[in-house]
């Protein structure tokens, strides 16, 4: 079986006009059966394709006929299965939305996965800060990082009044693949933050170059996989919300009026029927027997 390898990646740069970019880069997917999606603002590019290695391949030269993205940078896993079901390629007013008047050219500067490993065993005083969302940092963090409890990157302003009496302080913040941190940082700046930094190319590119060594867990990824194993060694610290027994399969609550994501381990899901709890599991229960009912009084009907 091929594998398929996937790949993430943004750039925050000017984009003129959206419409020819998204319908360029829509028609190169499709000729090339790359799955996924990819967003595109007048301030870059955000997105995450899989494929064959040699169509992605073709990807990566073909975003860098763009001058502005030629020096893109992409991280990329292998994967056992196509983690997306379709091709999605569309404009928005940002490319993560934060909804702030920030300036991107004043943002925290970079540090590499080695300069991280170093600032760790130097015993030098800082604060780690996750930028990414509650569900995410339940399943893998960075050691002694500091997980705002958010549900989406919009809440991050707020949450970081937690850090207000704590301006001067050396701040490192982290994400999946850069992007939160970047836009974070520059927010962070705007409010008064004065040696802020942001992890360069993230979770997924630290992990691939320096695996068992300060990520604790696994990260959440926004595709079918919903966990990818960055550090196969790393130890679950996540909790099953029912039994709290240690677990990190993630899935949505199966009763459609509720659809919580959550984590539930395998013996309370089947006990469940996939719901997050015994209320939510009688109302799917008596929605998958309403649906029988309508669909032998269909069968009624159309044979009487």
């Amino acid at each position: 079986m091929e594998q398929i390898h996937i790949i993430l990646f943004y750039k925050f740069a000017e984009i003129h006009d959206l419409g020819e970019f998204a319908d360029d880069h829509l028609k190169f997917c499709k000729k090339h059966n790359l799955l996924g999606k990819i967003i595109f603002a007048e301030e870059g590019i955000n997105g995450s394709l899989s494929g064959s290695k040699k169509e992605i391949e073709k990807y990566k030269e073909f975003a860098a006929n763009y001058e502005q993205f030629s020096d893109m940078t992409f991280k990329e896993e292998i994967g056992t299965f196509n983690p997306f079901k379709k091709l999605v390629v569309k404009s928005k007013d940002e490319i993560i939305r934060i909804d702030q008047d920030i300036n991107l050219n004043k943002k925290g500067q970079h540090l590499s996965p080695k300069e991280l490993i170093d600032l760790y065993n130097s015993g030098e005083e800082f604060i780690i800060l996750d930028t990414r969302n509650n569900y995410e940092s339940s399943v893998g963090k960075f050691k002694n990082a500091i997980t705002p409890d958010i549900d989406s990157f919009r809440e991050f302003p707020k949450a970081l009044e937690l850090l207000k009496d704590k301006k001067n302080k050396k701040i490192i913040t982290y994400c999946t693949g850069g992007i939160r941190c970047e836009k974070a940082t520059a927010y962070m700046m705007k409010e008064g933050f004065t040696n802020v930094f942001q992890l360069k190319d993230g979770i997924i590119n630290f992990c691939q170059e320096y695996p068992n060594t300060l990520w604790e867990g696994k990260c959440f990824v926004f595709d079918q996989r919903l966990i990818a194993e960055v550090d196969p060694d790393s130890k679950i610290f996540s909790k099953c919300i029912v039994c709290n027994e240690l677990c990190d399969r993630y899935q949505n609550c199966k009763n459609q009026i509720c659809d919580e994501l959550i984590i539930l381990c395998e013996k309370c899901g089947e006990r469940l029927n996939g719901c997050c709890s015994d209320e939510c599991c009688r109302e799917y229960t008596s929605y998958l027997e309403r649906k029988s009912r309508e669909r032998q009084g269909y069968k009624v009907k159309k044979t009487g």
